[in-house]
């Protein structure tokens, strides 16, 4: 699973906004993203996000916020 699979999985599963960094903690915790195998998580985690944004996949609802849409 990438990154913007985990976000919105998380995101779906939670079913409302999240600020970045607890999408990249219950991602973590549930197994869909691995430290070990993407070094640079936050980095990966915020790209994916804002590539989700410019796809229509994700809304950007405040600095750091994102929902499905």
């Amino acid at each position: 699973m990438d990154a913007l699979e985990a976000a919105v999985a998380v995101l779906r599963e939670e079913g409302e906004p999240l600020h970045w960094t607890r999408i990249q903690d219950l991602a973590l915790r549930r197994g869909y993203l691995d430290p070990f195998e993407t070094p640079n998580v936050r980095k990966e985690l915020l790209a994916a996000l804002a590539r989700g944004v410019r796809e229509g996949r994700l809304v950007k609802e405040s600095s750091g916020v994102y929902r499905l849409p």
